[in-house]
């Protein structure tokens, strides 16, 4: 690990056994450092082909460098049974924006621009997240 503290911005969904693959998501990133949570948000498959979705977003603070925090999401998304591609998707967790605070955040390239499904609860937790439409309503699952 490394001694240097990193905060990402991740974006997590799961539409096959939503309950149980969020929870676990959660308790497992909680292993890596300190974790700020959204509200989970449901939201309709965008192709309308798959199950509604449960999208959150969390902010980790955590010793582990980007390349090892993927590799450790990506095994995440293989134990729960993650086949691409696929529109059942038991858990997806993105990295999309890191930085040293959350003034700094930089949003990864690769994964701009941010959809709709994870720019709602990401801008919960981050005011400066690239916007689509974020004022979609959305049903909220928990508070």
């Amino acid at each position: 690990m490394s001694a240097i503290v990193t905060l990402y911005a991740l974006a997590i969904s799961s539409n096959q056994n939503r309950e149980h693959w969020t929870r676990y998501a959660m308790q497992q990133l909680e292993g890596l450092g300190e974790c700020q949570f959204s509200r989970i948000y449901q939201i309709p498959c965008r192709q309308g082909k798959g199950a509604d979705y449960y999208n959150l977003a969390v902010l980790l603070q955590t010793h582990l460098n980007f390349a090892q925090l993927d590799a450790f999401l990506k095994q995440l998304e293989v134990q729960a049974g993650r086949i691409r591609p696929s529109h059942h998707i038991p858990l997806d967790m993105d990295i999309v924006a890191h930085g040293a605070t959350i003034s700094s955040l930089q949003p990864v390239a690769s994964r701009l621009p941010l959809p709709f499904d994870a720019v709602k609860p990401l801008s919960e937790l981050w005011q400066d997240c690239p916007a689509a439409d974020a004022s979609m309503p959305y049903q909220i699952v928990n508070q």
